[in-house]
């Protein structure tokens, strides 16, 4: 069953939301077979599958490719589009973007930073919004913990409050200190998403290559359940090796052509 966004503000306090990203369609499925309550189709596609140094290099059509996807792997998930860099300028910019994500195949959309105007005329247009604060890696010029400074931490506090007044019925905290993430929490009467913000939020999201150990990089705030990497690079030289020495494809059982092995 699809949850909505009256569903995951009734979680808060109550129950710890999962949340995972995916951008495929077997990842997707097989989120959704664990019983992920929530996907997030994120800018992040850009640096963990497309090889961009930035998330500034997504498109529109990019995300919706990705949100397809993952929708069809996932069809009972809510899923969250992310609006990609400068497709969220004004509020008509994001109106048209946004309704382009949803039709797509999103549940909602979620944008970076304190943008009120944009916010609420999503909202008034029947868009479900995700904020995002802390570190906004679409405008950071680093990928550094942001919020350690007196005056850095009231601006993100006032940035959490500033987006739930705008109509957004959840939030992500990215990369800041944990009693700061505790304290806008406890502020908000909508749940807030941890990534790398510790264990005072209202759930948890990490990037799925992060969580699979498929690449060559993750964040210190990240966890890997497993090495895909090594697993990739184990299959690609036996396969190479069985080629090479004529063992494949004698060894597979062959079809006869009725369906049946």
């Amino acid at each position: 069953m699809t949850l909505h966004a009256a569903d995951f503000i009734a979680r808060k306090g109550n129950k710890p939301i999962t949340m995972l990203t995916a951008y495929t369609c077997p990842v997707a499925r097989g989120i959704e077979a664990a019983g992920v309550p929530v996907i997030l189709v994120g800018d992040t596609v850009g640096m963990v599958e497309m090889g961009f140094a930035s998330t500034r290099d997504v498109t529109l059509e990019h995300m919706e490719y990705h949100i397809g996807a993952v929708r069809r792997g996932a069809p009972d998930t809510h899923i969250i589009g992310d609006l990609p860099y400068l497709t969220d300028t004004d509020p008509q910019t994001a109106l048209a973007s946004a309704q382009r994500l949803i039709a797509a195949g999103a549940n909602s959309i979620k944008l970076e930073g304190p943008k009120a105007e944009v916010i609420r005329h999503l909202v008034d247009n029947g868009i479900a919004v995700v904020g995002h604060t802390g570190l906004t890696p679409q405008t950071a010029t680093s990928f550094k913990k942001v919020g350690n400074t007196d005056a850095e931490a009231q601006r993100i506090v006032q940035e959490a409050k500033l987006i739930e007044a705008s109509g957004a019925f959840m939030v992500v905290l990215e990369h800041i200190p944990y009693t700061l993430a505790g304290q806008i929490t406890q502020a908000l009467g909508i749940p807030t998403i941890g990534i790398g913000a510790g264990p005072e939020c209202d759930g948890q999201v990490l990037v799925i290559n992060d969580a699979l150990g498929l690449g060559d990089y993750w964040p210190p705030f990240s966890k890997q359940y497993a090495h895909v990497s090594d697993t990739i690079v184990k299959v690609a030289r036996d396969f190479t090796a069985e080629v090479e020495t004529l063992e494949f494809p004698n060894n597979i059982i062959q079809f006869t052509g009725t369906g049946k092995r």
